[in-house]
């Protein structure tokens, strides 16, 4: 009995202290509110274009922190409703800056989450104090109330009602605080959750990226069929005839069938090396060895022009992940070579805050534009399987620069 009492005192006085979190939250939410409108509204001179990322994006910072207190603290999930960020790469320098600020304020998530840090105010204070008022009151009523009741000849009637009502209150604040920060995470989530047109919308890209996904799949089986029958099993079938043909000639023309014999041998050799070209184009075997860093490197050698390379990963991504930015890269360097006329290229991959990121450039003459059937547009099918984003900056005269960008965790560090 004791005992669950005394669990009930600690959770309460943590409920209690995450109450009074919240509220000073809410009063970092109002400042951030009002900067970002007043940066807003600076759009027009231009200056807000500078001014008003940092302001949302605190905005959105605290949206995001109330998402997980509302899990961890009261088990209420609510969904993150952002639309995806452009890739890093793309977002420097003051156009950069403009992309930004179009990507922010074309994200209906955004002008949600001013409207919660306006409302937030007002009702995280009452409900983040309210248990704080409850255990105070209840514990001068049952404290308190008593000692001026016996000592204090005034006001005997007020004091002698200040016990029952302490005691009724620090009761439903001993069992209501849990209940109150649970009504606090499901006003949050009635503002913060995703829309049904914005869960539409992401099944929508889910479903393309999935049907994608298995035209992708589909398209690679046929290549390998395609490769195996005009090329291995071809010289394959050539190999046996020969080699037939030099069982039958072996006792009449004994030199006729050591020529045969030397054509399979060739025939065997050329085989053998279009298997292993097959292979490569399947998952290549330098990327299950080395790794990214190392297959990359490798792959720049093979490339007719200059490739500089720098990857900086502490650890390796998951096999899946690595083979996809490993052929994103690859086909991103072939159109370096069949379309920009450059002559020097540059890949930098690296890891930061959970994210992978490639980056493929050349000094060529630019103007590349995605088609619909093009290699940027397999790039951008290819990586939308992990939810992943491509950008393409390519203005007349170049230089032109892909950026790639996917969630991805790091299985383990290098040693």
């Amino acid at each position: 009995m004791l005992g669950g009492l005394e669990r009930r005192a600690r959770q309460t006085l943590l409920d209690c202290g995450r109450g009074l979190l919240k509220a000073a939250t809410a009063q970092v939410g109002i400042l951030l509110f009002a900067l970002s409108v007043a940066s807003i509204a600076y759009l027009a001179i231009g200056i807000g274009f500078l001014a008003a990322p940092t302001p949302l994006f605190g905005v959105r910072g605290l949206a995001e922190q109330q998402r997980r207190w509302a899990w961890e603290w009261s088990g209420v999930r609510i969904a993150s409703p952002y639309r995806r960020r452009p890739p890093a790469g793309t977002t420097s320098g003051l156009r950069g800056r403009v992309r930004l600020c179009k990507w922010l304020l074309g994200d209906p998530a955004t002008w949600r989450d001013l409207l919660w840090s306006l409302i937030n105010m007002p009702v995280t204070v009452f409900l983040g104090l309210l248990p704080v008022c409850l255990i105070l009151n209840g514990v001068e009523g049952v404290l308190v109330a008593p000692c001026v009741w016996i000592f204090s000849a005034s006001h005997e009637l007020y004091w002698a009602l200040a016990m029952p009502i302490g005691v009724a209150s620090l009761a439903i604040g001993l069992s209501a605080s849990p209940r109150i920060l649970r009504g606090h995470a499901l006003f949050t989530q009635a503002l913060l959750g995703p829309t049904r047109q914005e869960l539409a919308e992401r099944v929508s890209e889910l479903a393309e990226s999935r049907s994608d996904a298995v035209g992708a799949s589909a398209a690679e089986l046929r290549r390998i069929e395609r490769d195996l029958h005009d090329g291995a099993q071809s010289r394959l079938v050539s190999l046996g005839l020969n080699i037939g043909l030099a069982e039958r000639l072996l006792k009449d023309d004994p030199d006729a069938a050591l020529s045969l014999l030397a054509e399979a041998r060739m025939s065997s050799g050329q085989a053998l090396s279009e298997l292993r070209g097959l292979v490569r184009g399947i998952h290549p075997p330098v990327l299950a060895e080395r790794g990214l860093e190392g297959a990359v490197k490798a792959l720049a050698l093979t490339v007719p022009v200059h490739v500089d390379v720098h990857v900086d990963l502490p650890g390796r991504a998951a096999a899946p992940v690595e083979a996809a930015v490993y052929f994103a890269i690859a086909e991103a360097l072939a159109n370096v070579v069949k379309h920009s006329s450059a002559s020097q290229a540059w890949v930098q991959v690296q890891h930061h805050h959970g994210k992978l990121s490639a980056v493929v450039g050349d000094n060529g003459v630019g103007g590349a534009v995605p088609g619909p059937e093009g290699g940027l547009r397999g790039i951008d099918r290819r990586l939308a399987v992990f939810d992943g984003i491509t950008a393409v900056t390519s203005p007349s005269g170049g230089p032109t620069v892909v950026t790639m960008e996917l969630p991805c965790e790091l299985s383990s560090a290098r040693t």
